[in-house]
């Protein structure tokens, strides 16, 4: 990497502001094991309302990482799946995820400490 990394024209940026946007990585984890129907996919994630994850679904077909499947027979019938490119991206979000449980006590230790210490201030 460079020192012009992360400039906002810079692909790497590209990269980190696909993961950042929150429902992003959970749907294209979600998705990992093949296609499957956006009620399908609120009841793996939970907690996800359908508003959401249609936006969440149509900015990922935005970046070509999801494609919508119809089915012709039923065209109610609507499926997600995860395209080649965005299969690209399973590894980086499991080294992430991994890297969340390696640390994630450590985080929100530092996180208990910051309110605590704000709330001694106040």
């Amino acid at each position: 990497m460079t020192p012009d990394t992360f400039l906002a024209d810079c692909r790497a940026r590209l990269g980190f502001d696909l993961l950042s946007q929150t429902w992003n990585a959970v749907v294209l984890h979600a998705l990992r094991d093949g296609p499957r129907r956006p009620v399908e996919l609120r009841e793996t994630i939970g907690g996800i309302s359908s508003k959401v994850l249609t936006e969440t679904l149509r900015r990922l077909r935005f970046n070509g990482l999801v494609d919508r499947l119809t089915d012709p027979d039923a065209p109610s019938r609507v499926e997600y799946r995860l395209t080649a490119l965005g299969r690209t991206l399973l590894a980086p979000l499991d080294a992430v995820g991994a890297w969340a449980f390696e640390h994630g006590d450590e985080v929100m230790a530092a996180q208990e400490a910051a309110c605590a210490a704000e709330t001694r201030l106040s």
